[in-house]
């Protein structure tokens, strides 16, 4: 199996909603078994003994509970997913066929339903009263789960809650960016355009459509060290190719059937991930934040609290210093993978471009994403602060244009952390 066939499987795993409470069943069914086998050893006190009929009721009862309250945990999701998208984002979605809560909760309850019906099957004469009790327990268990998982529910339906967890697991994932290229083995990053001299040797090609999602650095840093080749990936993670463009290009003397081990080190999926490309949670927070502000929801403070935690990750990679790819390495050579780096200025401009075109006519969205741009100008790297004037500039031009000979213009060229309402300086 190749590097991506792995990516592409765990990332199956992780967003699949059937497998955990599958192994949920299979385990209640093992569990069913053992306890009555258990039962014929064990000695329980008086008060935990059942007559079969007694039994049977609970048993009974049991399943029938269970089942109900699979289908109304499964509702409740159905529901507030469809709410919760047309709010936020589709994107959204991810953060619910992830939920390891609600995944625990499917589990449980399918297991219990499977537990209690092993026994309800084996139930004679001899009463598994160890294993009814069991049953109650974990009916217990998972009603007490339910009501986590749906305080989970109601908490993640607020924007905030939201832009917070995408805007951790992004600054989650820039870090660990950072970590491994800085490792000596790790590639090249160049930002911009590459062209290496000569013309490639070999072009591996995609043999499927989609978003590149990941990319055996790691594996591809090897192969090009044992095989003296030149690795050059036109592409950076989250470009969506077509079938049959150019996924890398080997400059050198590749041996034979290179082109199958080089295509299993990038993964192609449907949608694109947080895990190596952070920009897709920027991009996530921006959606939201753009919804939000569209005349069908019309709801600018949703905006401005997705600037709160757009504003922190882009303070983490403006504090950040993103030339250090391209430090203490010479010239691109034989052994050598070259791929291509987002700049901070890609970064900035993904953040905020959008939110200032449609906020545009929003007072304290302008004030909000000033105030975010100031403290980035006095917080971000020397070297990056005349991308966040430039910003400031177009953000100026912005509010001029629209708010020309308006009676608020000089409430919308003031900057406000908390949008509108914030003490005045």
């Amino acid at each position: 199996m190749t590097w991506s066939s792995r990516f592409r499987a765990r990332q199956y795993l992780r967003g699949s909603i059937w497998v955990v409470p599958l192994l949920g069943a299979v385990l209640g069914v093992l569990l069913g078994s053992l306890g009555i086998v258990l039962d014929e050893h064990v000695t329980v006190p008086a008060y935990w003994h059942y007559s079969p009929s007694t039994a049977s009721t609970v048993l009974s009862s049991i399943v029938g509970s269970t089942a109900a309250l699979i289908g109304f945990v499964v509702t409740v999701t159905v529901l507030v997913v469809q709410m919760a998208t047309g709010t936020f984002s589709a994107r959204y979605m991810r953060l619910w066929y992830r939920d390891r809560m609600l995944k625990a909760v499917l589990a449980v309850l399918i297991g219990t339903l499977a537990f209690a019906f092993q026994l309800l099957r084996h139930l004679g004469s001899n009463v598994p009263d160890l294993g009814v009790t069991i049953a109650g327990l974990l009916l217990l268990v998972g009603l007490i789960l339910f009501m986590l998982y749906l305080d989970r529910v109601l908490h993640r339906m607020r924007p905030v809650a939201v832009a917070a967890l995408v805007g951790e697991d992004g600054r989650e994932a820039f870090e660990t960016a950072v970590r491994w290229a800085a490792r000596p083995d790790a590639p090249d990053f160049v930002a911009g355009h590459f062209k290496p001299r000569g013309e490639p040797a070999l072009r591996v090609k995609s043999t499927g459509a989609g978003s590149v999602q990941a990319i055996d650095d790691a594996g591809l840093v090897r192969w090009a060290r044992r095989h003296e080749c030149l690795l050059v990936l036109p592409h950076p993670v989250g470009d969506f190719l077509p079938i049959g463009s150019t996924l890398i290009e080997v400059h050198g003397e590749p041996p034979d059937r290179s082109e199958r081990q080089l295509r299993g080190m990038v993964a192609l999926g449907v949608e694109r991930t947080i895990e190596q490309d952070p920009a897709f949670a920027i991009r996530i927070m921006v959606d939201i934040a753009n919804l939000a502000l569209s005349p069908a929801v019309n709801d600018p403070t949703t905006a401005v609290q997705v600037l709160d935690h757009l504003g922190e990750t882009l303070r983490l990679i403006g504090t950040t210093d993103l030339a250090w790819q391209s430090k203490a390495r010479g010239e691109p050579g034989p052994g050598s993978v070259i791929m291509h780096a987002r700049r901070w200025e890609d970064f900035l401009s993904l953040g905020v471009t959008e939110i200032r075109d449609y906020g545009a006519t929003g007072i304290q969205v302008g004030r909000r994403l000033r105030a975010l741009l100031e403290e980035l100008l006095e917080t971000v790297r020397p070297e990056y602060r005349p991308a966040v004037e430039d910003e400031l500039a177009r953000l100026a031009a912005t509010v001029e244009r629209v708010w020309a000979g308006a009676a608020d213009l000089d409430r919308a060229v003031v900057a406000d952390s908390q949008g509108i309402g914030g003490p005045s300086a």
